[in-house]
């Protein structure tokens, strides 16, 4: 399994990369009310909470499939393409409007809503190069 990760060091990163997107999975889906009032979000806003939580378990499952179950990364590219792509939408939106100082941002965000999405693309990032002769065979 580890030689399908071209080693261990992208292994370790392809979990903890799938770890966050767990814990926000997690979080959305199963803590909905208290991340709602946390940020104080009115609780219209679950739904919208909740279908990014259902996309996040979905890349969770088909992380699982590709990296463990397959048993190869071999031509794997349109999903961890797809997962960077998100996450660099994801990225590059956070700091868009929170900069604009637009709708989401008050005092109770912060920098933490454009620092995670940065190491998500980041990590999805190194993943795409340090796997590019797997991936894209």
């Amino acid at each position: 399994m580890i030689e399908n990760f071209n080693g261990i060091t992208y292994l370790v990163i392809f979990l903890i990369h799938f770890l966050i997107y767990a814990f926000y999975a997690l979080r959305y889906l199963f803590g909905t009310k208290s991340y709602l009032d946390k940020y104080e979000m009115g609780d219209g806003a679950a739904i919208a909470l909740r279908i990014l939580g259902s996309m996040y378990l979905g890349s969770i499952l088909m992380a699982i499939w590709v990296g463990f179950v397959r048993g190869s990364l071999e031509t794997t590219w349109a999903f961890f393409n797809l997962i960077f792509l998100q996450n660099l939408c994801i990225f590059s939106f956070a700091i868009w409007f929170h900069q604009k100082g637009s709708l989401g941002v008050n005092e109770k965000t912060s920098i933490y809503g454009i620092f995670i999405p940065g190491v998500l693309t980041v990590l999805s990032g190194i993943l795409c190069y340090g796997l590019a002769d797997k991936i894209y065979f």
